[in-house]
């Protein structure tokens, strides 16, 4: 049917979509839900022959009885099962390679993710550089944090008020 290249990306394909926002995922098997996203982000579903429900359908009828995984068999028995459906025009075999062509090399499609966004009194009250007093000691000028050494009470014995900014300077004054 398809060429062991074709055959590496497709199972590739199928090892990123199945491991997809689930972290204790192997990659061996995928689930329902993946396998729908995988359908849509390689345009396998056209809302016309093949649907959603379809997409369903037809794992459902490739899993195992009480399964709710599919194997990367499965998975191809799945792409089986659509290929014709998808390209009524050519006969099984090509209509396996097209859709094979289709999901190989892709990976899963992050859209429409939140991005975090600081307005108003959020980036006033996150923007660094505006901390006074002790505050302030725990940020160096890029506004990066300066860990356990900007949190812990550091004894200073020299005699000076901590955080005085002209520690030290008192012999070169008096030096005349």
């Amino acid at each position: 049917m398809a060429g062991s290249t074709e055959m590496a990306s497709l199972e590739e394909s199928f090892r990123k979509f199945a491991i997809y926002g689930d972290t204790k995922a192997t990659g061996q098997e995928m689930n329902g839900k993946n396998w729908a996203k995988l359908c849509k982000d390689c345009k396998v579903t056209d809302g016309k022959s093949i649907t959603s429900t379809d997409v369903d359908i037809v794992f459902s009828k490739v899993k195992g009885k009480t399964a709710r995984v599919i194997n990367y068999e499965e998975f191809k028995k799945a792409l089986e099962e659509l290929a014709p459906k998808r390209f009524k025009d050519k006969s099984k075999e090509e209509a396996y390679e097209a859709i094979c062509q289709l999901v190989a090399g892709k990976e899963p499609i992050n859209v429409g993710v939140t991005k975090a966004k600081t307005v108003g009194a959020v980036e006033r009250l996150t923007d660094t550089s505006k901390y006074t007093g002790s505050h302030k000691e725990r940020f160096d000028e890029s506004g990066k944090g300066k860990g356990k050494s900007g949190r812990e009470n550091i004894v200073d014995t020299s005699g000076y008020v901590s955080a005085y900014k002209n520690a030290g300077t008192y012999d070169a004054k008096v030096k005349k």
